[in-house]
């Protein structure tokens, strides 16, 4: 006879025992062959497809045909959008109604970041500053996402955000002290250019490896939550980052520990030099959110007023429901990804020059406001002289500063200094003593 056909009776054998007083094991406790028997009764109660599963990991039901589930089986997840390439609104009930002072302060604070982005870079071209990133085509998601914050809110950047600190009000020139690493930059030189950082508006200093920036937001909007404030995290990363293991440790914690966070995937199309064709294989970002219970959403991110509608809204949510919410953010990578790379070897002058010339977020919002009457071509003319001059006078005023003391070389690590970095500390100073001549320490402070 099969085991299987065995089971019933021996179940039967074995509780009869029980109820006798004999175990059927020597040194076994009875109470084992009562729950075996009831655990038995239980699973022979299942005999049809009809019988809803019971299986902890999962809610579904039962089917009696072999099929997988297929890569496309959502056609595509459709893009937000407020208002189209021309800045018409497309549905009037989706119109934030922002007031002109507000539009305003969107468009000035994309061309401002845009003007930077073009000195600062031809600076590093120059030799003058070693290393920078551009942010040409994605101001749109800096800056609808940043309005649609609350201050406190604690952000979380990769290295492509500028325009979020820019929104929030950090000044010129700590952008320029930051890059040339001078005496007046907050993290004292010692970070790359663009990796900025400021406490006082709650933007979490920039750390170049990919995506551990993720697991770290996801924590601090768990203790968020603990203290009840009523402020969110936002997390900024790109769709290449998104590839990382961090990135999926932190969409499980967040979605688990239910996390008042929002992840805000910047997709332009490219990580470095790698395209989304070969990145990944199903469609997108998004798609990822509803596999770990996160609620999730596809904007067009050249369309400020819809990054920050969807940025509104989920913020509002995460508060009000302690949950996460996945953002995908459409949109373009005009620049090379840094001055350490040229995109022309794998993507063409045609293209870029597409996205440039007919989809730009900053073309975009122009339109709106003119449509509007907020903005003609000589108001133009003045805020773009006026805001090149702003940021040359900064970066004029970094050049002239002294680099911090190499003495912060040591510093700010240790709440004590330890023995072997004291010793290193005496090192260097007895080195520059004997052999200062041959270094610039005239361009350092004391």
């Amino acid at each position: 006879m099969a085991a299987s056909a065995r089971l019933p009776c021996a179940g039967l054998r074995s509780l009869r025992r029980l109820l006798l007083g004999r175990p059927s094991h020597p040194g076994r406790l009875p109470a084992r062959g009562l729950r075996a028997g009831v655990c038995l009764q239980q699973q022979e109660e299942f005999t049809s497809l009809e019988e809803k599963p019971q299986f902890p990991g999962a809610s579904a039901e039962f089917v009696d045909k072999l099929e997988f589930i297929q890569p496309n089986v959502i056609s595509g997840i459709p893009i937000y959008r407020v208002m189209d390439r021309q800045g018409q609104i497309t549905n009037p009930s989706e119109d934030p109604e922002l007031p002109q002072e507000q539009v305003l302060k969107f468009y000035k604070s994309m061309t401002l970041l845009n003007t930077m982005d073009r000195i600062l870079y031809e600076s590093q071209r120059q030799g003058r500053i070693s290393f920078y990133m551009t942010n040409y085509g994605e101001e749109g998601t800096h800056v609808g996402s940043a309005a649609a914050l609350s201050d406190t809110d604690l952000v979380f950047g990769q290295y492509r955000e500028a325009g979020v600190l820019m929104h929030r009000g950090y000044p010129l020139d700590l952008f320029m002290a930051q890059c040339y690493g001078n005496a007046s930059d907050t993290g004292k030189g010692r970070q790359m250019p663009v990796h900025y950082g400021c406490k006082d508006l709650h933007f979490v200093t920039i750390s170049s490896p990919l995506a551990t920036q993720i697991p770290q937001a996801v924590g601090s909007a768990y203790a968020i939550k603990r203290e009840n404030t009523n402020r969110i995290v936002i997390c900024y990363f790109g769709e290449g980052a998104a590839s990382e293991g961090d990135a999926h440790a932190g969409f499980n914690f967040a979605a688990t520990l239910e996390c008042p966070i929002i992840f805000f995937c910047r997709n332009n199309g490219y990580a470095i030099s790698t395209p989304t064709s070969e990145q990944y294989r199903g469609d997108g970002i998004a798609a990822r959110g509803p596999g770990y219970g996160i609620q999730s959403i596809r904007v067009d991110g050249n369309d400020v007023f819809a990054v920050y509608n969807a940025t509104r809204e989920a913020r509002r949510r995460a508060v009000a429901e302690n949950q996460p919410f996945l953002i995908e953010a459409m949109t373009y990578r005009i620049g090379h990804h840094s001055t350490s790379d040229d995109s022309s070897a794998y993507r063409s002058v045609d293209e870029v020059n597409y996205w440039d010339k007919q989809d730009h977020p900053i073309s975009r919002l122009r339109h709106y406001m003119v449509g509007r009457g907020w903005w003609d071509e000589d108001q133009e003319k003045t805020w773009r002289k006026k805001s090149r001059k702003r940021v040359m006078e900064a970066f004029e005023e970094a050049e002239r500063k002294l680099k911090p003391s190499p003495q912060f070389l040591f510093s700010d690590v240790y709440c004590e200094m330890p023995w072997h970095i004291q010793k290193q500390q005496e090192s260097l100073e007895r080195h520059l003593k004997q052999y200062g001549e041959h270094y610039p320490l005239g361009q350092y402070e004391k």
